[in-house]
This record gives C-alpha cells, structure tokens and sequence, in this order.
C-alpha cells in the first residue's frame, strides 16, 4: 500500500513537472514570434534624435529607412512589411531603458534595431537578455557588446579598440609620433575610447602623455585642454561628440596649440567639420564604411544605391557616413530576414544572420557572421578634413610633409 501512495506521489511530480516545462515551451514559442503578423514585421529602436547628438541618431534612422521604405515599396519580405517604431532617448541612457521597456511590453516589437551610444546600449543590456530578443545594428563600437560574446548582439560595425589600435599605429609609424594624449566623454563610450587607445599605445612601449575628460552632454572642455595642452602632446586622440570635439579644436586654435587631431567615427563627420568650417587644423577620423561623398568613389565602394535613395525619400539631406552605416544596417537586416523564410522567429532571424558568410552588400562592402562571430566588418578608413569635408586618406606621406611644414612655419 505503502508503495502504491509513493508512486502516485511521484507520478503526479512528473506530471507537474511536464506541465510546467509545456507550459515554459508554448511561452517561449510565443515570445519568439511576438511583433509578426502576415502583413508586418514591426522593429524598435530608442535613439537620439533631440539634443547634442540628435545628428546621430536622425541619420542612422533615416540611412536605415531609406532601404526599408524601398524594400516595403517592393512588397516587404514575404509579403510582410517593416514597421519601425522609435522614440527618442536623447542620447539619455534612463530615457533608453524606459523607451526599451516599452518597447518590449507596450508595443511588443519583434526585434530591436539602430541603437545609438554605448551608455545607453549598455543600459538595456540585461532587459534584451531577460527578453532574448535580437538587437540588430547598434551605431557603437563598444567591446562591452562584443565581449563576453551575447547571442542576442548583432553588431555590424568594427569595434572601437579595432578604430583606436589602427589609428594609433598610423600616428606613431606613418606621422612618428609619440607624444599623444586623450580626450574623452566621461562615461562608458569615453572609458570604451581611452582604454582601446591605452592598448594599442601599449604594443609600442608608449603610454598616453596627458587625459583629459568632459562631461557628456556639455561643452565644459576647458580642463582638459588645458592638462594636455601642458603636456605638449604631439597629437590628441578624441573620443567624444561632435560638439565638444569641435570646441576642443577650435580653443587649441585660438591658444596657438596645433597638434594633430584624431576623432573617433562615433564623433560625426559631418556635423564636426560644418562647425570646423574653414579650420585649417590637421584633423583626422577613422570611419567604420567608405566615404559615401564623392559620386565617383560611391560608384566604387557601394554607396551609389545609399545615395540615390537618400535623394528619393530625404531629399533634405546630404549623403554622410552616420546615415550610410544606417543604410548598412538594413542590408544586413533584411538579408537575416529573407533567409529566416517565411515562418519567422527570433531564433530563425539570428541563425539566419549567422549564415552570412562573405556576402557582397554592394560594390566593396561585404560582410561575415558565425554562430560565435556577431560582427560583421572589420576594415577601418581613415579621412582627413579638407576643404570643410572629411575626405579618404590615400597617402600618409602628404599629412607626414604637412606636419613638417606646420613645424617649421608655425601659425602665429
């Protein structure tokens, strides 16, 4: 009798067992197709598009809804058309996690999309692993979203330490340089810039001669340029926006201080040299895609189709590089989704993802993923500003005989 009680007892265990595993089964499945209906795939994206870095943010949506409106104008994928739906965080990173939460809950979107800024990528970190929903195309280079690895990370865009260990090499091989300071936005994306450029400084015996920091979301700059200005720094690698990056130029100019500027691509190419118009600093940025300017040169690196669709739906706007790492970012995007097939889901779209090997975008732009590998691209392009744009670098020699020339007839 004694037998046939504790039999019951764990029959019922295992029956409760079962239910609850089913039950975590049907929520997971459910979750995994939440934001897809047979007419549309609906997308988040919390971004900055007020305040200082509103440039940042309008450009990368703008690039990326540049290709969706093309691809929704052409029947969207299966019939399904892409819906984004974005919010403003001004670049804000409570404001972030709030636009996140009611992204997940409110609007019940199928994955995330372009987000801007590592402080506020970071932020919503543990909300996108609780949720195991994909974020897609994120317009930062930190390493906290590359390491240690997350399955729910699609990066696109090389990392900061890739941008810093490339520019850093540049400035002490091609310019003989070795006296460089930093200066940076004091918060995760500064701390991101300062340490990838401590490494690379590292592999050449060579530590930063001065660090100089600024508040995010202010112009109060003039500590630190003062404390590397004091350091005679030969060059000054800047990892901020572009407002306070162009401050920073524009006081060494006024102080008679003329290292050699290097932004990093987060910083906004455009924005930097319209409010460095007419400097005639040496100043340099790494950027994450090819130059999208000249038409010659976009024909050639892929940036053509950008460009024309750019003109078709924001007539309004110049082609730049924010926006053309947007436009990239729908590429991949929509690439994972037509191979996910027809009965989408989370995991589908990753796994998806994933397979992309080699895979040509447009003209020299390609792009690799692996089950352990989320990052797409790897080449780094350095510009210089010329003329009030940030043109491609094709010879290190002409920046190295400018530098002689600024040494031997110093501005006065």
């Amino acid at each position: 009798m004694y037998f046939n009680y504790k039999f019951i007892f764990l029959f019922f265990c295992l029956l409760f067992i079962f239910a609850c595993t089913s039950q975590q089964e049907v929520a997971t499945n459910r979750d995994e197709q939440i934001g897809v209906t047979d007419k549309e795939i609906f997308l988040g994206s919390s971004l900055a598009l007020k305040g200082h870095a509103g440039y940042l943010g309008t450009q990368t949506l703008r690039g990326a809804k540049c290709y969706i409106n093309y691809i929704n104008e052409n029947g969207g994928v299966y019939g399904r058309k892409i819906k984004i739906i974005a919010y403003d965080d001004s670049y804000d990173p409570p404001k972030c996690l709030a636009n996140t939460q009611r992204l997940l809950i409110d609007d019940q979107v199928f994955a995330l999309f372009c987000y801007v800024g590592t402080p506020t990528t970071v932020k919503v970190l543990p909300m996108i692993e609780d949720a195991r929903i994909p974020l897609i195309g994120m317009f930062t280079g930190a390493n906290a979203l590359r390491e240690p690895f997350n399955p729910y990370l699609i990066n696109i865009r090389p990392s900061y330490y890739q941008e810093t260990r490339e520019a850093v090499r540049h400035l002490v091989r091609d310019l003989s340089l070795q006296r460089i300071a930093v200066f940076y936005q004091y918060d995760a994306y500064g701390f991101d810039g300062l340490t990838g450029t401590e490494l690379a400084l590292k592999d050449f015996g060579l530590a930063p001669v001065a660090r100089g920091s600024y508040i995010r979301g202010t112009l109060d700059i003039d500590e630190a340029f003062n404390k590397i200005r004091l350091s005679h720094a030969q060059a000054v690698v800047m990892i901020g926006t572009y407002g306070p990056c162009a401050r920073f130029i524009q006081l060494a100019q006024e102080k008679d201080y003329h290292p050699v500027f290097y932004n990093l691509s987060f910083v906004g190419a455009e924005e930097l040299a319209r409010k460095l118009k007419g400097t005639k600093e040496i100043v340099l940025m790494s950027q994450v895609v090819p130059p999208p300017v000249s038409l010659e040169c976009a024909e050639k690196k892929g940036a053509i189709n950008y460009i024309n669709l750019l003109k078709r739906y924001y007539p309004q706007d110049k082609p730049n590089y924010v926006g053309f790492e947007g436009y990239i970012n729908a590429r991949v995007l929509v690439e994972g989704l037509i191979r996910a097939g027809r009965n989408l889901t989370r995991s589908k779209l990753i796994k998806a993802i994933e397979s992309i090997k080699e895979f040509t975008l447009e003209g020299d732009i390609t792009v690799h993923f692996g089950p352990h590998d989320h990052q797409g691209m790897d080449s780094i392009f350095f510009t210089r500003l010329v003329n009030d744009e940030f043109v491609l670098i094709e010879d290190w020699k002409k920046i190295a005989h400018a530098l002689k020339i600024q040494k031997a007839f110093p501005e006065k």
